[in-house]
């Protein structure tokens, strides 16, 4: 939830806070992974740049975790909404019992109303124990609770034929039915600055092999959580079978 500068957007959280009680209200029940704490640590502290160095870094969460959840509590409060934060490193998906009891404290957030939001844990994670990215930190998620989608919000439509910053003839692919290595070099062509289209993809492949479909779509649209779910918007990734069925 971070502007060009990596500082924390409190517009986008605003919007996705809005868009998430919108589902709410249409009987689903949302969970958000949500990265943010290390732009709203450069806040407090007025950083020009975004730190480099690990331990930079991680006092910048700690400094910004709470911040970013004083903002959400604000927004979810103007609508009577609980929320709860769930700090993850890999090793929380790594070892099955304790992906086993996030599982289950998710079941029961859920039960009791709560919407959960989940983040890496960056204050403490370093590179043994890093998700690396909230794409497959939100796949990981969603497989441990056999989530009936995953929808990823970009800078981008969703994933395109080719690169239209660099060229004029590319379409939006609409409907993924199978993860192919043509599609994974798609999105590797891309690349990090071309709205993260490698992370993505990978997540979805990941859920697709799990029966759990994804969306990715541009979260800088208006009411997009709303639009997914009222008809074609994005790039549908269809998944192959769902884990019930087998």
């Amino acid at each position: 939830m971070t502007d060009e500068s990596s500082r924390l957007d409190v517009g986008k959280m605003a919007k996705v806070v809005s868009g998430l009680m919108d589902l709410k209200r249409r009987g689903k029940d949302p969970i958000l992974v949500s990265s943010g704490a290390i732009g709203a640590g450069m806040g407090r502290l007025n950083l020009s740049e975004r730190p480099e160095s690990v331990p930079q870094l991680q006092a910048a969460a700690a400094i910004g975790q709470g911040i970013m959840m004083h903002i959400y509590e604000y927004f979810f409060n103007n609508y009577g909404q609980s929320i709860a934060q769930l700090l993850l490193t890999a090793d929380d998906f790594n070892n099955p019992v304790r992906y086993g009891n996030l599982a289950s404290a998710l079941e029961t957030l859920i039960e009791w109303g709560v919407l959960p939001i989940i983040n890496e844990n960056d204050t403490v994670a370093v590179e043994e124990i890093k998700v690396g990215d909230n794409d497959t930190l939100a796949a990981y998620v969603a497989m441990g609770i056999n989530a009936e989608l995953l929808i990823i919000l970009t800078d981008v439509d969703g994933l395109y034929t080719k690169n239209p910053r660099r060229s004029d003839d590319w379409e939006l692919i609409e409907v993924v039915e199978e993860v192919t290595p043509e599609i994974e070099r798609l999105a590797s062509r891309d690349g990090k600055g071309f709205g993260g289209m490698y992370t993505k993809v990978h997540a979805a492949k990941l859920l697709a092999e799990k029966g759990i479909p994804t969306v990715i779509a541009n979260g800088n649209k208006p009411d997009i959580l709303k639009t997914i779910f009222e008809g074609n918007v994005g790039t549908f990734f269809l998944p192959q079978r769902r884990e019930k069925d087998v």
